[in-house]
This record gives structure tokens, C-alpha cells and sequence, in this order.
């Protein structure tokens, strides 16, 4: 199955990941708090370099198998959104 690692932090700004102990490539996209998909990077395995953020607003990180946003034609400005709503929705609004 495809695996998923969405994080969330409390207020939106710039961020940046990267990839110490990961052993397969990811794509890494920032969201802002509407759920819209802001960027997505391309990390590669065990790259301990920073992949910042270009923009400030962002406020949840979902990291993907590499190629599922390419693939799936998922691409920044669409909307990201679980079957409980938005992503505010889902993991702030209903603690």
C-alpha cells in the first residue's frame, strides 16, 4: 500500500525537512492551513540537507512515496482533504 506521513504544526510559517535515517525517496509538500498544496520537493535518501519552504504560510507536511503527486496529477493549488473535511478540520478543529 501507499504509505503517508502527514505532520502538523500548531501556526503556519516556512519550514524545511529532510531525510536523516530515511532509506527511500520521498516527496515532501508543504500545505497551508486552508489545505491547499503550496510546493512539492523531491528528497532523496539520507540527504540531511535542508529542503526549506518557499513559502511562510505553511502549517501541515505530507510526505509521499516519490511520484504519487506526479502520478496522481496532484499538483500545488489543489486542495488537500481527508474524508472528514479539510485538514483544519480533521487534526486542529476537533481536538
Amino acid at each position: 500500500g501507499v504509505q503517508r506521513v502527514l505532520f502538523r504544526s500548531d501556526e503556519p510559517g516556512r519550514r524545511a525537512f529532510w531525510m536523516r535515517n530515511t532509506l527511500v525517496p520521498l516527496d515532501i509538500a508543504y500545505i497551508a492551513p486552508d489545505g491547499t498544496l503550496l510546493e512539492v520537493h523531491a528528497a532523496q535518501p539520507r540527504d540531511e540537507s535542508p529542503i526549506p519552504s518557499d513559502s511562510e504560510r505553511v502549517q501541515f507536511v505530507l510526505e509521499t512515496r516519490q511520484g504519487w503527486f506526479q502520478r496522481n496529477q496532484v499538483k500545488p493549488g489543489m486542495q488537500i482533504r481527508t474524508e472528514k473535511g479539510s485538514l483544519l478540520e480533521t487534526f486542529i478543529l476537533r481536538r
